[in-house]
């Protein structure tokens, strides 16, 4: 009971922006003090839903998670609550609003205010306005991948034929930047969208009334960009799923795992997010599972713990970026593959495999009718879905009373046996060549496990 109540409460909030309610507050009495200050505007609800601008029309599909939930104008800058009284006890609190924002202090004119060198959001500007207080996580901030989105934009321009690095991306043709800017980035932030708003993806916005969060909130931060890949695994959204179990058991949040200076960066920049050197490692918290059975001591140099702990996870594909989205809509589904990326996690020899969303038209609407080298990256990648249990369908069995018992062998739960009847077991769990859609198959050649089995598994 305690578990299901957990999911349900779950579920609810794991829509983007839930959370954090943004109903109206009670208008502000007549008698409320003269609007002529940065803060005399930003606390006085009725004078922002009086004097706001209206978003233009949206030029984006919203990224993979779909179009943003809508949060008012007024509200994303209205300064109120206990979370704006917090704020005004901090350091940040007690500076002068133009000292991080610029622009016009003391003024009852809008435009005034927001005029000059005004900045929206400082953290964009992070080296000059973040840096004196903060050095070292801005320095390391400034190249990672939460800032810039390096490797995705990497297969953007090596699809294209441009290779990697900064310099291919900015040789991409003024529209196709366009298109990923509106398209791709929705979930790439400045410190303040994990700091101090809402990210982008969950509506944008001052989250508690301006005041600045150590740690960013699982849900309303996290799981709002990481949703349908981290959090619909996480928190066991999917038809016959469950929660991982680092959340029932442990009721582990993000930071749990992942280091602040993963998440920060480390100061150099990476071409892919498995390549930073403070990745979460399953032996940190379990020593010895290497050679805790006889099927660690058999595979943990060959398959990642994710193969077999991991349970179904979200795919999708053949994205058209700017049209309909994914036209290989989400699916919960598992492949085992050749490791894609030896040179990165050289361990194993074979891998959990995600499908990707692009497609060779992908870029259509952004003046690319075919990406010239869409076969120079698979479709499918190196995945490590955060939905781990102990015992799942590869490393048991569910008995007559539907209770998992641990597999006898690993064979019967996933190498491919050839079954009397002459049909094959367990063969759904790889990636063969007649699972690629045709125009995915030249880009899959390296990754299929056509040939690559070993012998006597009968395929």
């Amino acid at each position: 009971m305690k578990q299901l109540l957990l999911f349900a409460v779950i579920c609810f909030f794991l829509i983007p922006g839930c959370s954090e309610k943004t109903e109206d507050p009670p208008a502000a009495p007549d008698t409320i003090a003269k609007v002529n200050s940065c803060e005399s505007c930003h606390t006085n609800y009725a004078h922002l839903k009086a004097i706001y601008t209206p978003d233009p029309p949206s030029t984006g599909g919203g990224g993979c998670g779909g179009e943003a939930p809508h949060i008012e104008p007024y509200n994303r800058v209205y300064m109120g609550g206990q979370g704006y009284s917090d704020f005004k006890t901090t350091m940040h609190g007690k500076l002068e609003c133009t000292y991080c924002h610029n622009g016009i202090g003391n003024t009852s004119d809008k435009k005034i205010a927001h005029s000059g060198d005004f900045l929206k959001k400082p953290s964009v500007s992070a080296l000059e306005k973040c840096a004196g207080c903060h050095p070292d996580v801005v320095t390391k901030t400034s190249n990672s991948l939460h800032a810039d989105g390096t490797g995705q934009k990497n297969m953007v321009t090596v699809r294209a034929g441009l290779g990697k690095g900064p310099d291919a991306f900015n040789r991409l043709s003024d529209l196709m930047k366009q298109g990923y800017n509106d398209n791709c980035s929705t979930c790439h932030a400045s410190c303040g969208d994990c700091h101090v708003n809402r990210p982008k993806a969950g509506g944008g916005g001052l989250y508690r009334g301006h005041t600045f969060l150590q740690k960013p909130d699982m849900i309303d931060h996290c799981t709002t960009c990481h949703t349908s890949r981290g959090g619909h695994a996480y928190f066991g959204v999917a038809r016959g799923t469950v929660p991982d179990v680092h959340l029932t058991k442990a009721g582990f949040t993000c930071m749990n795992c992942h280091s602040r200076n993963e998440v920060h960066g480390e100061g150099t920049m990476k071409d892919h997010r498995y390549k930073v050197g403070d990745l979460p490692k399953c032996t940190s918290c379990h020593p010895g599972v290497d050679s805790s059975n006889p099927f660690h001591r058999t595979h943990m140099d060959t398959f990642s713990c994710n193969t077999c702990h991991s349970q179904d996870y979200n795919n999708c594909g053949s994205c058209h970026i700017g049209g309909e989205g994914a036209r290989i809509h989400s699916y919960q589904g598992y492949k085992i593959g050749m490791n894609p990326i030896p040179d990165v996690k050289s361990t194993y020899k074979y891998a959990l495999l995600r499908r990707s969303v692009m497609a060779p038209d992908s870029w259509m609407n952004y003046g690319v009718p075919l990406l010239p080298n869409f076969s120079d990256e698979p479709t499918f990648k190196y995945t490590t879905p955060h939905n781990i249990q102990k015992i799942t369908a590869r490393t048991g069995y569910k008995n007559a009373q539907g209770v998992w018992v641990t597999n006898e062998n690993c064979a019967s739960g996933c190498h491919i046996i050839k079954n009397s009847d002459g049909t094959l077991k367990n063969k759904n769990l790889y990636l063969f060549d007649e699972d690629c859609l045709d125009w995915e198959k030249a880009a899959n050649t390296k990754i299929v496990v056509d040939g690559r089995l070993p012998q006597n598994w009968g395929n």
